[in-house]
């Protein structure tokens, strides 16, 4: 099973985050490899030569990034990395919406021998290891969401306290979330009974 987690992070608290993974070796990588793509290390410092939206860091001092090219679609000619054989963390970034609302990004991680992803051994144990000192980090720095599943950094949940900025799940009906223990805001009539 993968190891998922939603996170809510403006630029500061991408910061913060970038200085806790550039104790370890990360390869950054968008979500699809063009061929003349050269790869460099993450440290806090290249926050502004990072993908977009859709970044996978590879733990290249674990194992090398499996990749294989893309032959049809759009997209033909770059290379995807398979995130089941590779010791790879994918970070989906938050980002604004139309509305100046934070998405919320992800943390993914295939840790476990699974048989709908096809994988025969378990990650390496340093990547768990990895991966586990990452999430025991976000738990303890980053605040709860309102409602359950998702962690807001610490920067972020300030901007919201303010009344500067709301968060908005990246989801079909994409609920409004607060730092657990906030007043959650009121929904307008017209909603309230719609179905």
């Amino acid at each position: 099973m993968a190891h998922q987690i939603f996170t809510f992070m403006n630029r500061e608290d991408e910061g913060a985050f970038l200085r806790v993974l550039e104790r370890s070796v990360f390869e950054v990588y968008p979500r699809r490899v063009p061929p003349d793509w050269t790869t460099f290390r993450l440290t806090a410092d290249a926050i502004d030569r990072l993908p977009e939206r859709e970044v996978y860091l590879v733990a290249s001092d674990l194992g090398p990034a499996h990749v294989d090219a893309i032959k049809r679609g759009p997209d033909k000619g770059h290379w995807r990395i398979d995130e089941v054989r590779s010791p790879v963390l994918y970070w989906e970034r938050s980002a604004l919406n139309d509305d100046g609302e934070l998405l919320w990004g992800q943390l993914w991680a295939e840790l476990d021998i699974t048989q709908q992803t096809g994988r025969r051994e378990a990650a390496p144990s340093a990547f768990r290891a990895r991966v586990l000192e990452l999430t025991a980090w976000l738990s303890k720095t980053f605040r709860k969401g309102d409602p359950k599943g998702s962690w807001i950094g610490p920067a972020t949940a300030r901007e919201v306290k303010e009344g500067r900025l709301k968060l908005r799940e990246d989801t079909h009906s994409g609920r409004l979330v607060v730092p657990h223990g906030m007043q959650r805001p009121k929904a307008p009539i017209g909603r309230k009974f719609r179905r």
